[in-house]
């Protein structure tokens, strides 16, 4: 069955560094683009960086552009999320997502302390 499984949040001082990964399996990985979405607490969940099924296309929102970079690995069939210079306002609990499915990861948490 598919799966998706979020891992290497953490708790990060305001200016640190996270790396996220996101293992998928049981579909064809590289036949799909897939995002990267956040829900911080008491707020709807977020789509915030997107990336094409061959990774060289991506798009993020305004509030990330220039300190997170998103990236995937089709061979080990791996999404990746480089998040530089952390702000308190990241804190949220990061999910991987299939496109027009159902298909979710249980996340990831990330804290940013001021």
């Amino acid at each position: 069955q598919v799966q998706l499984v979020e891992s290497g949040g953490g708790l990060v001082q305001a200016g640190g560094s996270l790396t996220l990964s996101c293992a998928a399996s049981g579909f064809a990985f590289r036949e799909y683009a897939m995002h990267w979405l956040r829900q911080a607490p008491g707020k709807e969940r977020e789509l915030f960086a997107s990336i094409n099924n061959k990774g060289d296309r991506t798009t993020y929102i305004d509030s990330v552009k220039g300190r997170f970079v998103i990236s995937r690995d089709n061979d080990k069939n791996v999404l990746y999320l480089q998040m530089n210079t952390l702000k308190p306002e990241d804190t949220a609990v990061y999910y991987c997502h299939r496109p027009n499915s159902n298909y979710w990861g249980r996340g990831t948490q990330v804290t940013v302390s001021s």
